[in-house]
């Protein structure tokens, strides 16, 4: 049988307040479910503007949530009071946002170490984590490199292991290859599969593009336009390991796609 989800949202509803009485109160997530397991890479695609940003603001613990409940690891985790928040549930959740926001007076390896200085973990051994990432993701012979000093790409790689290299149980990501042109986003994606083999950590991920949704994900959820809700849930039956690059030839890519595709719009 298998074991608790890691994380579970239940009824979760998310509204922005009126602007001193001019615009009506708007609902942004509206009584949305879902459960995530250990180890499950859970790929979330919604129309443009329908609070997937928002929803991993609320799972992160930095913006708070109007109803429902939040449960990671079986326990409570508030989520509507501003007060009780706890930005990253105290490193257990990391977050990959689209920007790298690398520090920039920080070289490639000084940023990669530095949630490991923040939070007065950094010794031989996860110095040595640090560097076989480096090496993972092909930034050796970049450590002393400044972030205006990388290509887009590498400073993607390199804000990706500044979250793994702490360990975190859980990690979201919020389109965090978008920008990249395609060949980079590519091999970045095959860079995420590989770290992500090696650990299986759970992932969320949000993504606007659904063959990125697919090449990743162990499920797809669908999110509805604004207010999300659920509106499609997706087991991906294609087997792993991926070829990224050839996904689109597999015989179960186009039926999921045009499935997927169809609740999308």
């Amino acid at each position: 049988m298998a074991g608790a989800p890691v994380l579970e949202v239940r009824g979760l509803s998310k509204r922005f307040a009126d602007r001193a009485g001019r615009e009506p109160a708007s609902w942004v997530i509206k009584d949305l479910s879902f459960a995530v397991d250990e180890g499950e890479f859970l790929t979330i695609i919604g129309p443009s503007g329908s609070g997937k940003t928002t929803l991993l603001n609320v799972l992160a613990q930095i913006e708070t949530a109007s109803a429902g409940e939040l449960f990671f690891q079986s326990r409570t985790t508030p989520v509507d009071d501003a007060k009780s928040l706890k930005p990253g549930l105290s490193c257990r959740i990391g977050y990959v946002t689209q920007e790298d926001n690398l520090l920039p007076w920080r070289t490639t390896l000084q940023n990669v170490l530095f949630p490991l200085l923040v939070q007065r973990r950094l010794d031989s051994e996860t110095r040595a984590r640090a560097q076989s990432l480096i090496r993972a993701v092909g930034l050796s012979g970049f450590e002393n490199h400044y972030p205006h000093e990388l290509s887009g790409g590498m400073r993607k790689r390199a804000s990706l292991i500044r979250t793994l290299v702490y360990d975190p149980p859980v990690i979201l990501m919020d389109e965090p290859f978008g920008a990249l042109d395609a060949q980079t986003r590519a091999q970045l994606q095959e860079d995420l599969l590989r770290l992500w083999s090696l650990g299986r950590k759970t992932i969320v991920f949000v993504t606007h593009d659904i063959a990125e949704a697919i090449a990743l994900g162990d499920r797809t959820l669908v999110l509805s336009r604004s207010p999300a809700t659920l509106a499609g849930e997706h087991t991906n039956p294609i087997p792993r390991p991926r070829d990224i690059r050839g996904i689109m030839t597999h015989p179960q890519f186009a039926a999921l796609y045009q499935r997927i595709r169809g609740e999308v719009q």
